[in-house]
């Protein structure tokens, strides 16, 4: 498993055309600087909380399949060579991330609907966040902005066998203060799948939002799908990440999970044995996945088990390939539910789901490895061949 560490910073200093003059971008509430910023086309709204106008929401969705994902937006600054300490790399990628981000961004590539619900910063990283998911065709209409605090910021150290160590920068970040009245709850309601993580759960105000969000999605006869997405640093402890995590286990419909993340949950057991899995196995889950890397996947529903194998393929960076797997679940799932019924066609949607996982890993960063659909059937076809 990853090692991971925490760490907060007091400012960045920015010099940027955009902005009038340089500006301290600071997470720590008390001595947080305000940005004045021309923006573009006068695109933005530049109010605490308030939506962006339908023009720049990509609100034209065919809700029909639409996968509505919930959680943390932020970009992550990745090492141009890997094998490197944070401290020794000479230069990073900047590039947008957030686990529910790159699945909503992920369904958008493979040819699905999706929006994303979040907030954060009014800050020049927050823009481009909003601007990008625009880009890749995901509603945007449920991303708010918030004055106080800046987007949220991840220093990724790549392994020379492409694993990742995470460095956060929250202190709050913008991501963490969502607040109930935000939500969309319309959005959510419209939605076939609502898609969401843990992260969301570990401070108020957004762990209320996360709750009442999941609530709405619920009450409307929504599927849910739940990925922990384990970052153990961002909790206060082992035991209060395990509990929260754990705290809403039941009222999922789809739940994927590392195989690290099972070890973590039952609290070192073998990960491996279908007899610990089991125990995690809800009486009213119809999925639950286990992710295995390069190895595939396990799968578990009421009635049937199995395991799918991976694609072998060079790492480069494996950031994001949890996200793009869970992207082909549920860009297939939404089309069509009775999938979980169908062993050989669930079977199906695993092997997709694989070579999405695989394809990203080739290249550098989550949301710009995102393969296309295209992409993925190439490379399975090849496989076939």
């Amino acid at each position: 498993m990853a090692l991971y560490s925490a760490f907060c910073f007091n400012s960045i200093v920015v010099s940027n055309p955009r902005i009038r003059k340089n500006h301290c971008f600071n997470l720590n509430k008390k001595c947080v600087s305000k940005l004045s910023i021309r923006s573009p086309s006068n695109r933005f709204c530049k109010l605490q909380g308030k939506a962006l106008s339908d023009e720049n929401g990509s609100a034209d969705v065919d809700d029909s399949d639409l996968v509505v994902c919930f959680g943390e937006l932020l970009i992550d600054f990745v090492p141009t060579t890997s094998g490197l300490s944070l401290a020794d790399a000479e230069a990073f990628k900047k590039a947008p991330g957030g686990a529910p981000a790159n699945v909503a961004v992920g369904i958008s590539r493979l040819g699905g609907s999706s929006a994303f619900i979040g907030k954060v910063g009014e800050d020049e990283f927050g823009y481009m966040l909003s601007d990008m998911l625009k880009e890749n065709n995901v509603n945007n209409t449920g991303l708010r902005f918030d004055t106080g605090a800046r987007t949220a910021l991840a220093f990724v150290t790549l392994r020379a066998d492409g694993e990742r160590e995470f460095m956060f920068y929250r202190n709050p970040s913008a991501d963490m203060l969502l607040q109930e009245n935000e939500l969309d709850y319309d959005l959510i309601k419209k939605a076939k799948i609502f898609h969401y993580g843990s992260i969301s759960l570990i401070t108020e105000p957004c762990k209320s939002a996360h709750i009442s969000a999941t609530k709405a999605a619920k009450d409307a006869g929504v599927l849910l799908s739940y990925d922990p997405n384990l970052r153990l640093p961002l909790w206060p402890s082992a035991e209060s990440a395990r509990e929260g995590i754990l705290s809403i286990w039941e009222t999922a419909d789809v739940i994927k999970v590392s195989a690290e993340e099972i070890s973590f949950l039952t609290q070192g057991e073998d990960p491996y044995d279908d007899a610990v899995v089991h125990k995690l196995f809800h009486p009213n889950l119809k999925l639950l996945v286990v992710t295995e890397g390069p190895d595939g996947c396990r799968y578990y529903c009421q009635d049937f088990s199995g395991r799918v194998k991976g694609l072998k393929v060079k790492v480069v960076d494996t950031t994001g390939a949890g996200d793009a797997f869970v992207a082909g679940i549920l860009s297939l799932l939404a089309k069509d539910l009775s999938l979980l019924q169908d062993e050989g066609r669930l079977r199906e949607v695993l092997r997709f789901a694989n070579a999405c996982g695989a394809l990203t890993v080739m290249e550098r960063g989550a949301i710009p490895a995102l393969p296309t659909n295209e992409t993925v059937m190439n490379e399975l076809h090849k496989i076939v061949l």
